[in-house]
C-alpha cells in the first residue's frame, strides 16, 4: 500500500469538519484554536496512539492495516463514498501507478440502448464527467455538447464555467458542489491523469467556487438523485437520474433523467423532445467522432 500527501490531507480535511458532539465527545468551553477535532480526539476514537495518527496525517510512509483504517474511518464518521476515496488516496497514489490511461469508447450496444431510452434523457459518462454520448434529449435538456470543442465537452467543467449552467439549475451551488466531489473521487483513483489534472487546474484558476469545494476534499459518489431545473424553453422541471456504472468499464455511468409518470414535467420532457424531432438519429450522434473525447497519455 503506497502512501501520498494526498491522504493526509484528506484525514486533515475530514477532521477539522468535525464537532466534540459529532463524535460523542463532551463539548468544551472557549473556542478551539483549529476547526474540528484535535488529532489526540481521533486517535482515541480510532483506538490508535496519537503518534500513529499524526503520521498518518503528515503522510509517512507508512502501512496502516485495513482494521486500523476502518477505524480510522468509523472516528472520522466517514460515508461509504469518502471510505472508499481514503483508500484509494492509498492503493492508487501517484508514486505506485506509472502505466498510460487508456482512453474510453462508448461500445456500439450501448449506443443502441441509447436510442431504445430515446424518449428520456440519457448520458455516458466517462472518467473526469467527460461526455463521451449522449441522446438528442439530453442534449436539449443540458448543453449541445457535440457541438462544443473536444476538450470542452465535460459536464463538470460545463457546470462551473459555463453561465448558463447556473441559469438553468436553481440549486446550481448544489450540484456543482457533488460534480465537483465526483472529480475529486475520480482523480483519487486515477492519479496519474493527465486530462484530468489539467482540468482541476483550469477550474482552479477560473472559479472560486471551485477552488473552495476542492480544498474541503469532499468526496460524491450518488446512484440516485433529483434534480430541478429551469430550462429557457419548457420552463421549470423536476426529474429524477439513475447512474448504472456499467460492468465491462466501471468508470463509465449511463446516467437516465425520469419525470414522474402523468406529471407537468413528463409533459415538459414530451415538449422538449417535439422540438428536437429533426435532430439526427441518437446512434449516428454518439457514433460520431465529435462525441468522443481524445485522450492524452497520463
Amino acid at each position: 500500500m503506497g502512501q501520498s500527501a494526498e491522504f493526509g490531507k484528506f484525514l486533515k480535511a475530514m477532521r477539522s469538519r468535525l464537532k466534540p458532539e459529532d463524535a460523542g465527545l463532551p463539548g468544551t468551553s472557549g473556542a478551539r484554536r483549529v476547526p474540528g477535532l484535535r488529532r489526540e480526539e481521533i486517535a482515541r476514537l480510532a483506538d490508535v496512539s496519537t503518534d500513529y495518527y499524526t503520521r498518518l496525517e503528515q503522510g509517512r510512509n507508512i502501512h496502516p492495516s485495513r482494521a486500523v483504517l476502518d477505524s480510522v474511518a468509523r472516528a472520522l464518521r466517514l460515508d461509504s463514498s469518502e471510505q472508499a476515496h481514503m483508500m484509494d488516496l492509498l492503493e492508487n497514489c501517484a508514486e505506485s501507478q506509472r502505466s498510460p490511461i487508456p482512453a474510453q469508447g462508448v461500445r456500439p450496444a450501448l449506443r443502441q440502448l441509447l436510442g431504445a431510452v430515446g424518449d428520456v434523457p440519457a448520458l455516458v459518462l466517462g472518467r473526469r464527467s467527460d461526455v463521451l454520448a449522449g441522446n438528442p434529449l439530453a442534449f436539449l435538456l443540458f448543453a449541445d455538447f457535440p457541438s462544443m470543442p473536444a476538450g470542452e465537452r465535460n459536464l463538470t467543467r460545463w457546470l462551473m464555467l459555463d453561465p448558463r449552467a447556473r441559469e438553468l439549475f436553481p440549486d446550481w451551488k448544489a450540484v456543482a458542489a457533488e460534480a465537483v466531489g465526483a472529480l475529486r473521487g475520480d482523480v483519487g483513483r486515477h492519479p496519474n491523469d493527465a486530462q484530468a489534472n489539467q482540468l482541476v487546474g483550469e477550474l482552479a484558476v477560473h472559479s472560486e467556487h471551485f477552488r473552495q469545494w476542492w480544498a474541503g476534499h469532499r468526496v460524491a459518489a450518488p446512484s440516485a438523485g433529483s434534480i430541478r431545473l429551469r430550462h429557457p424553453v419548457v420552463g421549470d422541471l423536476e426529474l429524477d437520474f439513475e447512474n448504472l456504472v456499467l460492468p465491462e468499464d466501471p468508470d463509465q455511468v449511463l446516467r437516465i433523467f425520469s419525470a414522474k409518470p402523468g406529471s407537468p414535467s413528463a409533459d415538459s420532457l414530451t415538449l422538449l423532445g417535439s422540438f428536437g424531432a429533426g435532430i439526427e438519429d441518437v446512434a449516428s450522434t454518439a457514433a460520431r467522432p465529435a462525441v468522443q473525447l481524445p485522450h492524452e497519455p497520463g
